[in-house]
């Protein structure tokens, strides 16, 4: 296993306010495989929901924001797939909206370095049994992001079989859409609910303890509809999962 030398977590805005568990189970995790990681105190929003929502040139400052906060690392990883696929992507585009060669060029060097946790994990650290132990059936949901913007694959599920202790049972139907969609669920709050309501359906169904994804902002919405409906499930990010070992679970 090769470590880059310093790694930046990038917590990312969503988990920052409400999951803050959550970038903490990342940094333990990561120090016990070796590595330096750096919390740039600079970093603020990486600009999806600006981008997502129209906004384009208000944008623009959160991508330089972020390329002034991360450019000098040898790897930036994030417990998001979603704000990873707008770095990776978006901020492309938000770069050359700018007009400015200089940002551009940043933007560019600085995106092949930014990895979603299970990428960080698998393709660059060479792991996938990281030391957890997680004694509990769960299921796990791949985010869309994750899933389709960037392609994780099973990098996910490799790592969480080989959890020691785990049941980790299949998820039917799990490549469909949660209904979270960031901005989608507040503009069309109907259907975003609907198909909540089915994936929940479906999370019941494997009888797990609990259910884990890449993304607590898909996890908020299905969470909270397990909650509503006293599923007894609960949800948990990947990261705490890969972080717990006997001593200290999760």
């Amino acid at each position: 296993m090769t470590s880059p030398h310093r790694v930046a977590l990038f917590a990312t805005c969503f988990n920052d306010v409400m999951w803050p568990e959550t970038p903490k189970a990342v940094v333990r995790l990561l120090r016990r495989l070796g590595c330096e990681v750096d919390f740039p105190v600079r970093q603020t929003c990486c600009g999806q929901m600006f981008t997502n929502t129209g906004y384009a040139d208000e944008a623009i400052p959160a991508v330089r924001a972020f390329v002034e906060a991360f450019g000098n690392y040898d790897a930036v990883v994030a417990p998001s797939g979603s704000c990873v696929g707008s770095v990776r992507h978006q901020h492309r585009l938000i770069a050359a909206r700018a007009g400015d060669p200089h940002l551009a060029a940043q933007v560019e060097a600085l995106a092949p370095r930014v990895h979603e946790l299970s990428e960080f994990l698998v393709d660059v650290l060479g792991v996938v049994d990281v030391g957890a132990h997680f004694p509990h059936r769960v299921t796990y949901h791949p985010t869309c992001h994750s899933l389709r913007m960037l392609r994780v694959g099973d990098r996910p599920l490799q790592l969480l079989r080989a959890v020691h202790g785990i049941d980790l049972v299949e998820l039917p139907a799990a490549d469909q859409c949660c209904g979270f969609g960031g901005t989608f669920a507040l503009k069309n709050a109907g259907t975003s609910v609907a198909m909540g309501l089915d994936k929940a359906r479906h999370v019941r169904e494997t009888e797990a303890e609990v259910l884990v994804a890449g993304d607590n902002s898909c996890l908020a919405h299905i969470g909270g509809i397990l909650s509503r409906e006293r599923s007894g499930v609960r949800v948990l990010h990947l990261a705490e999962i890969l972080a717990a070992t006997e001593d200290s679970p999760a």
